[in-house]
């Protein structure tokens, strides 16, 4: 039953005048901009990307494109992300000292319960 559901996709595959290719589409020159730091594509970020496209003749700059909007509200999405999950992990940090200076203060605190040195084992520790 495989044979002739093969020779179907093989026959119309022949007769399609477009090519199909399974390899793996990546932009041109993605590695060597990656390689040294910039965006993955040029429209990611930078001035073609975030400086509007014209301006009025008398100064005024363009009102913002809905890209321009768009991008915008991600990267303020992103920025308050990074605000919370900051504040978050220096929150964690001072749990964490706070955990730290319990447990020595406890240490100590199980020291000073221990039953100390008396008479000759006092003079002897005294001295030296």
């Amino acid at each position: 039953m495989a044979a002739p559901i093969r020779t179907l996709c093989f026959s119309a595959l022949r007769f399609n005048s477009r090519h199909f290719s399974s390899t793996c589409g990546v932009q041109a020159g993605q590695k060597w901009r990656l390689e040294h730091g910039l965006s993955r594509s040029g429209t990611e970020y930078g001035p073609l990307t975030d400086l509007p496209d014209w301006s009025f003749e008398d100064g005024r700059p363009a009102p913002p494109l809905k890209g321009q909007l768009r991008r915008r509200q991600e990267k303020e999405v992103l920025a308050r992300r990074i605000v919370m999950l900051t504040s978050e992990v220096d929150r964690g940090m001072e749990a964490w000292k706070e955990k730290q200076e319990e447990a020595k203060r406890m240490e100590e605190h199980k020291k000073s319960l221990l039953l100390k040195p008396k008479g000759k084992l006092l003079i002897k520790k005294t001295q030296s």
